[in-house]
């Protein structure tokens, strides 16, 4: 039976990303074995591990079946199958064409599609942004306890914030009104602080991405406020202990939703994720 997908899409932003701690290896899925003639070799140390290519994933197929860790397998949760690295560890997935990015628990063996270096659990790919699409481009980066696992902007946001000024020297935390679109993104820059959600408006919200480091989320936000797009703003939220910074643009009706994620989408920013509030 082919695998399907399913017709829901789950609110990602309220699935908890997995903690990356020590532990002990599963007592299957984590010896070297043989498939379609080929040998894998599980890795001892992931220190170091990344690795591009495409990743892919699997849905109502697999839902609520054993794992090669053993485990069940829960397509809303971020989990990830890897053809080497141990049962279980941790792996931060990142869609290079768009910049956003997961921390899942690898905790099943494949995928054995040529080409493709990892398979996804549905919400992930939904996290990703590729759940119609099938497939993306990522990067795979291994980690371990010691490492901070707080994502950051990837290309091709990184390419797109660089020539935005630098706002390292802002610690301003007060919340302010959303300000009209400036002229430019120097004369934004005085003005790019953290704009509360807009109060008593519901509707769909396009949520372009979280990051890590506020002063990445202001030249972003900056980018957008340049590009006339004075719905913008950004919403702080607490993940694992850590702040992040979520870019959304909105509230929208349907129409306009729409035809702002296509304008979002061509500034390079990637296609936003809809967000009904």
């Amino acid at each position: 039976m082919p695998d399907s997908v399913p017709e829901d899409i789950p609110d990602v932003d309220a699935i908890p990303e997995p903690d990356v701690r020590a532990e002990p290896r599963a007592p299957t899925g984590n010896r070297d074995y043989v498939v379609l003639g080929k040998q894998y070799r599980v890795l001892d140390d992931v220190a170091g591990y990344s690795e591009e290519g495409l990743a892919s994933y699997y849905g109502t197929k697999f839902h609520r079946r054993r794992t090669s860790s053993g485990e069940v397998y829960d397509m809303y949760a971020f989990t990830a199958a890897h053809k080497t690295l141990p049962l279980p560890s941790f792996a931060r997935v990142t869609n290079l064409e768009n910049g956003k990015s997961v921390v899942v628990r690898v905790n099943d063996r494949g995928p054995f599609h040529p080409g493709r270096i990892i398979d996804l659990s549905y919400a992930a790919a939904v996290k990703l942004g590729f759940r119609d699409k099938g497939s993306a481009r990522v990067r795979v980066e291994a980690l371990t306890p010691d490492q901070d696992t707080a994502a950051t902007p990837t290309s091709p946001l990184d390419g797109l914030l660089a020539g935005l000024p630098d706002r390292s020297a802002s610690t301003d935390t007060t919340a302010t009104s959303p300000t009209p679109p400036p002229a430019s993104a120097s004369t934004a820059s005085a003005n790019a602080h953290v704009t509360p959600a807009p109060a008593g408006n519901r509707g769909l919200i396009l949520q372009i991405a979280s990051f890590s480091d506020r002063r990445n989320a202001e030249q972003a936000l900056l980018r957008l406020r340049a590009a006339a797009i004075e719905q913008a703003w950004l919403e702080p939220t607490q993940r694992n202990g850590r702040t992040l910074w979520r870019l959304r643009v909105g509230p929208l009706n349907e129409a306009d939703g729409t035809e702002l994620a296509a304008r979002i989408a061509g500034l390079g920013l990637g296609t936003p994720t809809r967000v009904h509030d």
